[in-house]
C-alpha cells in the first residue's frame, strides 16, 4: 500500500482526535495544534496540473518527472518521518504539449506518473485530443483513478469515470471529488466527444457530497478539478472555474480545492480578489471562497505544490502552503532562462534560495528511451526565421502577433486551401518559435493537436454575421481569432463587424470570399460558431512545415501585424482585444 498504516499510539491518538476525546484536563477549547497535542492530526497534500506532455527535462535542465521524483520523495520521507502522511494529486491535461509524448500517446507521461506515485487525478480537457480508445488505453495504464463526476456515456447514461475516491491519510478519511471544464465539449476535439456529455460542476458536486454524507464515507472532501481559476470568478468567456464552484457551495462542505486547467500560480493578494505580483521562488498564498482553500501549482511539473494540513477540533488548518521550483532558473527580460554563457543553454542560474535537485537514475532508465524515439526525425531543420514568432499564451491570446498570422496565412494558402484569408484560434498556438533554425519538433510544439486543415466559402454578409461572433470572442481565452488577409474594424462593445477589405479585393455584402479554418473551430470548438466547411485532411501542423520548408527563410516583418488592419474598440478607446468580462 502506498499510504503506511498507522499503528499503536498514533491510532489511538487519531481515533481520539475524531471522536472528540481530550486527553487532556484542562477545558479549554485548543486554538492550535501545538495545544490540541495527540487530539491534532497532520497530513501533506502535493500537487501539480498541466504536465502537458513534459515528462522529460527541458532544454535548459528545469522541471521534468526525474527530478519530481526525487523531490516528491525527499518530502514524502520528511513527512512520514514525523508519523504523518502525503496525498499526491494531478488536475489534469497530462496529455499534449511536445512532441516526444505526443507521438506515443502520453505513455511515458503515465508511466511516470506511477513511478511517482501519484493517488489520483483530474480529467483535463486535453486527455480528449485523442480518440476514446486512448483515453481507456490511459485509464488502464495508470495506477491511480482518473476521476470526473460531471462527465456521462450518452448511451448507458452512467459516469464515464469514477466521481470519487477516498483515501485514508494518517487515520483520515479524505474523500477526493473530480471535475471536468464543461468547455471540454467546445474546446475539446468534437469528433472524439460525440458519446460523452459534460454536466455542470456546481451541480454534480452537490450530488456527490451529499452520497459522501449519507453514507457516513469521509472526515474530509476535496475536489481535484481542471476548470480553471479566475480571480473574483471572473471567468469571462470561460466557463466558470474553481472560485464560482467554492462559492455555490454550504461552507464547509467542500475543504479544498487541487485545481488545473488555468495554468497560473494560485497566488493571491490579502482579501483573496487579485493576484500577486508572483515571480519564481516567491512565497504563495492560496485562495480561499467560503472556507475552501483554492490551490494550482501553474503547469509543466515547474512547481509542487506543498500544503500542509492540521486537522482538529473537527476543522481543517492549512499550516503552510508553498510552491516547491523544481529546477527553475532565474529568467530574462523575454522569459526565458537567462544564459550565464552565450549558447550554452545549461549555464543557467537556479532561482536563488533553491538547490539542485537530483533527478532519478531509476525514472530516467524507464523514460529515456521515449525520449530518444524519433529524435532523428524532430530535429531536422527545415528552414529558420530572422526574430521571434510569438505564440506565448498570455501573449497570442490577448492581442495579434506574427506567428498567428503566420499560421492564418500557411492554410490559407496552402496549396489545397488557396483561399482569400485565413482565421487562426489562439487556442490552438502553444509556443513561439526562436530566432534561428527551425526544426520539426518546434512545428509540433506550436501545433500540437492533429488538427486538420478546412475551407469554408461564405457570401459577405454571412462573414459579417460570422465574424460578429467569432471576433469578438474575448481576451485570455483560445477562441480569440489571429486573422491574415483581412482588413476590419471591431466593435467589442456592440459586438459588430466592419469588414474593410479582404484579399485585396475590396468588400462587398453579395460577394463570395472563402477562407481558411481548423477543423476543431469548423466544427464549433473554442465556441466558435458551427459552419459547413471542407476538410482537406492534412494535419495543420504538416502545412505549416511545408509553408516553412517552402519559404525557407521566414522574415517576421512580413507577418508582423499591419496597424490599422484590424482594429478593436471598446468603451471608447483602441485596445488589442475584446475585453472578458466578469462571470460570477
Amino acid at each position: 500500500m502506498r499510504h503506511m498504516l498507522i499503528k499503536g499510539i498514533v491510532a489511538t491518538a487519531v481515533v481520539a482526535a475524531l471522536t472528540g476525546c481530550n486527553n487532556s484536563d484542562d477545558d479549554k477549547v485548543p486554538t492550535t495544534c501545538a495545544e490540541a497535542g495527540s487530539a491534532c492530526t497532520t497530513f501533506t497534500v502535493l500537487h501539480t496540473n498541466d504536465n502537458h506532455g513534459r515528462f522529460w527535462q527541458s532544454e535548459y535542465g528545469e522541471y521534468g518527472m526525474a527530478a519530481r521524483k526525487t523531490l516528491i520523495d525527499q518530502i514524502r520521507d520528511e513527512v512520514e518521518s514525523r508519523g504523518s502522511q502525503v496525498l499526491l494529486l494531478s488536475g489534469g491535461d497530462i496529455n499534449t504539449g511536445v512532441p516526444e509524448s505526443d507521438m506515443q500517446d502520453a505513455v511515458p507521461d503515465f508511466i511516470g506518473m506511477n513511478l511517482i506515485g501519484y493517488d489520483a487525478m483530474a480529467v483535463g480537457n486535453h486527455e480528449f485530443d485523442n480518440p476514446l480508445d486512448i483515453v481507456e488505453m490511459q485509464r488502464k495504464l495508470a495506477d491511480f483513478p482518473m476521476l470526473a463526476a460531471n462527465i456521462y456515456d450518452k448511451v448507458s447514461g452512467k459516469r464515464y469515470f469514477d466521481p470519487y475516491k477516498v483515501f485514508h491519510i494518517n487515520g483520515l478519511r479524505i474523500a477526493v471529488i473530480g471535475l471536468t471544464t464543461v468547455d471540454t465539449a467546445k474546446i475539446g476535439n468534437p469528433e472524439y466527444l460525440t458519446n460523452l456529455e459534460f454536466t455542470d460542476p456546481q451541480v454534480e458536486i452537490k450530488k456527490v457530497i451529499k452520497e459522501i454524507k449519507d453514507a457516513k464515507a469521509a472526515d474530509l472532501i476535496f475536489a481535484t478539478t481542471h476548470m480553471g481559476h479566475y480571480a473574483n470568478a471572473a471567468s469571462g468567456s470561460n466557463a466558470p472555474g474553481d472560485v464560482s464552484l467554492a462559492r455555490a457551495l454550504n461552507e464547509g462542505d467542500l475543504q479544498a480545492i487541487i485545481g488545473g486547467h488555468s495554468q497560473n500560480p494560485v497566488c493571491m493578494e490579502p482579501g483573496n480578489e487579485s493576484y500577486a505580483a508572483f515571480n519564481r521562488g516567491d512565497e504563495c498564498k492560496p485562495d480561499q471562497q467560503k472556507g475552501t482553500y483554492i490551490m494550482q501549482a501553474h503547469e509543466w511539473g515547474k512547481y509542487v505544490g506543498r500544503a500542509d494540513f492540521e486537522y482538529f477540533n473537527g476543522e481543517l488548518h492549512l499550516a503552510s502552503y508553498k510552491l516547491v521550483p523544481v529546477n527553475l532558473m532565474v529568467l530574462d527580460a523575454y522569459g526565458t532562462p537567462a544564459l550565464a554563457v552565450k549558447g550554452d543553454k545549461k549555464s543557467t542560474t537556479l532561482v536563488p534560495g533553491t538547490s539542485q535537485i537530483d533527478e532519478d537514475i531509476g525514472v530516467l532508465q524507464v523514460l529515456r528511451p521515449y525520449q530518444e524515439k524519433g529524435q532523428a526525425l524532430l530535429d531536422v531543420i527545415i528552414g529558420n526565421t530572422d526574430g521571434m514568432l510569438v505564440g506565448e499564451r498570455n501573449i497570442v491570446r490577448f492581442e495579434q502577433t506574427n506567428l498567428g498570422h503566420l499560421l492564418a496565412r500557411a492554410q490559407s494558402q496552402y496549396k489545397l486551401v488557396s483561399s482569400d484569408f485565413g482565421i487562426m484560434n489562439s487556442g490552438g498556438v502553444r509556443a513561439s518559435i526562436p530566432a534561428g533554425n527551425i526544426t520539426y519538433r518546434d512545428v509540433l510544439t506550436v501545433q500540437p493537436f492533429g488538427n486538420m486543415v478546412a475551407k469554408a466559402k461564405m457570401k459577405g454578409s454571412d462573414i459579417t454575421k460570422y465574424l460578429n461572433t467569432v471576433a469578438t470572442i474575448s481576451v485570455d481565452s483560445g477562441g480569440y481569432a489571429q486573422f491574415d488577409g483581412i482588413k476590419m474594424a471591431v466593435d467589442c462593445d456592440a459586438k459588430k463587424v466592419t469588414v474593410n477589405d479582404i484579399n485585396g479585393k475590396g468588400f462587398s455584402d453579395n460577394d463570395e470570399y472563402t477562407f481558411s479554418i481548423s477543423t476543431f473551430s469548423a466544427a464549433g470548438g473554442d465556441k466558435y460558431p458551427v459552419i459547413s466547411a471542407t476538410s482537406i485532411e492534412v494535419a495543420d501542423a504538416l502545412v505549416l512545415r511545408d509553408f516553412i520548408e517552402t519559404k525557407t527563410d521566414i522574415k517576421v516583418a512580413d507577418f508582423n501585424p499591419v496597424a490599422g488592419d484590424i482594429t478593436y474598440t471598446s468603451a471608447g478607446g483602441e485596445v488589442k482585444g475584446c475585453p472578458a468580462a466578469p462571470k460570477l
